[in-house]
């Protein structure tokens, strides 16, 4: 018979056990209570508040505007690349090695380590910007936590540094730092998009979620630039330049018609392909941002001023004997005694004394007026970026000496480009036109600056310039009329002018009968031999404007009873 005690003590032991029993069924009710409120009831918003913290907004990158040459080739262009990129901290918190990815990224593995660590609190680093294809595949094999991809674009130029200083480039974010890609920046940029994406807690996109904007490609760019023509002057610049042990040179080659810039080099040049080599002003164009002393290239404008003014004529006399003219407490001196001679003379043997008395026999402003006219000392309004305007006067030379080194053209500098605008305006029967380095769809009016008369009498007499006797024969190409002026300057130093260093120059425009070409062609200081403007320089406008002539299948304008041998006229030349 169960006591008293033994009773007792059963109940208390079932009562426990219900109790246990009853306090787990509660405990399972709640737990079914809250899986319906947050499964069922809550479900929406605890999804949404989930979903905002793995949602990201991120830029749909765009690409580029293309730049291409008045045939519609392109010059620049933009090409996608993978960058790669990195959530450092979840990267790190999984323990993965880092020798491994240090190794495809060809990084140290401290220093990457080192700088993991020290942004461990960022959610995107990059590792590698802009990586090869090779590489981008090496490290994603890897399939280590929280390292992506992520596409980009990378500036392309298929001639190299044919177009290096003209184009300019880009840094690693696409953006325009010089040349045309500068000046053009707003045009050629585009604007990325963006969308909302989800990611997991590694930093991996898992689905897109909606495209707030859509992405806006940069627009294309036609330049007035012939990519043919660019690499003809490009080859013989470079070979003139070579050849002569030149510290550098430039070239520009222009349509008279239109006052659209046809090509444009420069020595030494740079392939804006390679970023390693964009260092001190190697990328500097030289032909619009530099500016030297133009010489007797000059000399055909102070004959314009006289002709304008009314002092002369085609068949005025100047009495250049013997040599030499004392100008104030200075000498003017010819390379010899050319005696009594035409303006024609005074172009085509380059005569400092003949250009000299016609200036002192100008008005005090003619000369600095029509030199203003012509652009010299402001820009062209070409819009490239840090071109020089030159320098002139701010008002006309008033002391003789001042105005006998003008006429020969000391005492101001031009860039290339001026000095191959002002040439053009001879070309266009005295009419200036606005440089441009984009493709126009019709002709831009221009500004007078001489009468019609006294350009076409200008083309013949620097047309004898290059012919037998004259001192640019290396100019002459065979088939063809052509008119120029050589010059060959002392430069600029510390307490005068140097006796060792010169700047060759030529400039000059064909066909003499339908002008259609106006070129200049610089080169700074030649190192050997031979340094007269008409020695190395216009051999240079000869190569490049007979194949520009006949790339742009200009009709031969020479009569064939005028037309020497070029090989005889050459074989005549000191």
């Amino acid at each position: 018979m169960m006591s008293d005690r033994q009773a007792t003590g059963q109940g208390l032991v079932t009562w426990r056990y219900f109790m246990v029993l009853l306090v787990l069924a509660l405990l399972c009710v709640a737990l079914a209570a809250r899986a319906v409120d947050l499964q069922v009831l809550h479900k929406d918003f605890l999804q949404l508040q989930g979903d905002a913290r793995h949602l990201r907004t991120t830029a749909i990158p765009t690409h580029r505007g293309m730049i291409q040459d008045r045939t519609g080739e392109p010059l620049a262009i933009s090409t996608p690349v993978e960058s790669l990129w990195a959530h450092p901290g979840n990267l790190l918190d999984s323990g993965a090695d880092l020798g491994e990815l240090a190794e495809a990224l060809g990084l140290d593995r401290n220093a990457l380590q080192q700088r993991l660590e020290s942004r461990r609190e960022r959610e995107f680093v990059y590792l590698r910007r802009q990586a090869s294809p090779a590489q981008a595949e090496r490290v994603m094999a890897l399939a280590l936590p929280g390292v992506a991809v992520q596409r980009e674009y990378r500036r392309f130029y298929p001639s190299g540094e044919t177009v290096g200083h003209l184009l300019g480039f880009t840094d690693i974010d696409d953006r325009g730092l010089e040349g045309m890609e500068f000046a053009y920046e707003s045009w050629l940029r585009g604007t990325p998009g963006s969308k909302r994406v989800l990611r997991d807690r590694l930093g991996r996109t898992i689905a897109d979620v909606e495209q707030l904007r859509e992405p806006r490609p940069g627009r294309d760019l036609k330049l007035s630039i012939d990519r043919r023509l660019q690499f003809l002057a490009y080859r013989e610049l470079k070979s003139a330049v070579q050849n002569n042990s030149a510290r550098g040179g430039s070239l520009v080659l222009m349509d008279t018609r239109t006052g659209e810039v046809l090509a444009m080099v420069n020595q030494p040049a740079f392939n804006p392909n390679n970023r390693r080599q964009l260092s001190g002003g190697v990328h500097r164009n030289r032909a619009v941002v530099d500016a030297w002393e133009p010489g007797s290239t000059i000399k055909p404008f102070t004959v314009a001023a006289a002709l304008e003014a009314g002092i002369a004529d085609a068949d005025t006399i100047l009495n250049t004997h013997p040599g030499t003219m004392r100008v104030g407490r200075h000498t003017v001196t010819d390379v010899r005694d050319f005696g009594r001679i035409d303006l024609t003379t005074l172009i085509s043997k380059s005569s400092n004394v003949g250009a000299a008395k016609l200036a002192l026999e100008l008005p005090e402003e003619s000369l600095w007026n029509l030199l203003g006219g012509l652009g010299f000392g402001r820009t062209t309004g070409s819009g490239y970026p840090g071109e020089s305007a030159g320098t002139l006067a701010a008002a006309a030379p008033r002391s003789s000496v001042d105005r006998a080194t003008l006429s020969f053209g000391y005492g101001m500098s031009a860039t290339p480009l001026q000095l191959a605008q002002a040439y053009a305006a001879i070309a266009n029967g005295g009419e200036l036109r606005p440089v441009s380095f984009v493709k126009l769809d019709e002709e831009v009016r221009g500004t007078r600056v001489m009468r019609p008369e006294t350009a076409d009498a200008l083309l013949a007499m620097m047309e004898a310039a290059v012919e037998p006797g004259g001192t640019a024969t290396r100019a002459a190409v065979d088939g063809y009329r052509l008119a120029g002026k050589t010059g060959t300057v002392r430069k600029s130093i510390a307490g005068g002018y140097s006796s060792d260093h010169y700047v060759s120059w030529f400039a000059g425009v064909g066909p003499v009968s339908d002008p259609r070409l106006a070129m200049v062609v610089m080169l700074d200081e030649p190192g050997g031999e031979a340094y007269y403007g008409g020695q190395i320089a216009a051999p240079v406008f000869g190569q490049v404007m007979a194949g520009a002539m006949r790339l742009m299948n200009l009709t031969p304008d020479a009569r064939r009873e005028d037309a020497p041998s070029l090989t005889a006229m050459r074989e005549g030349e000191p």
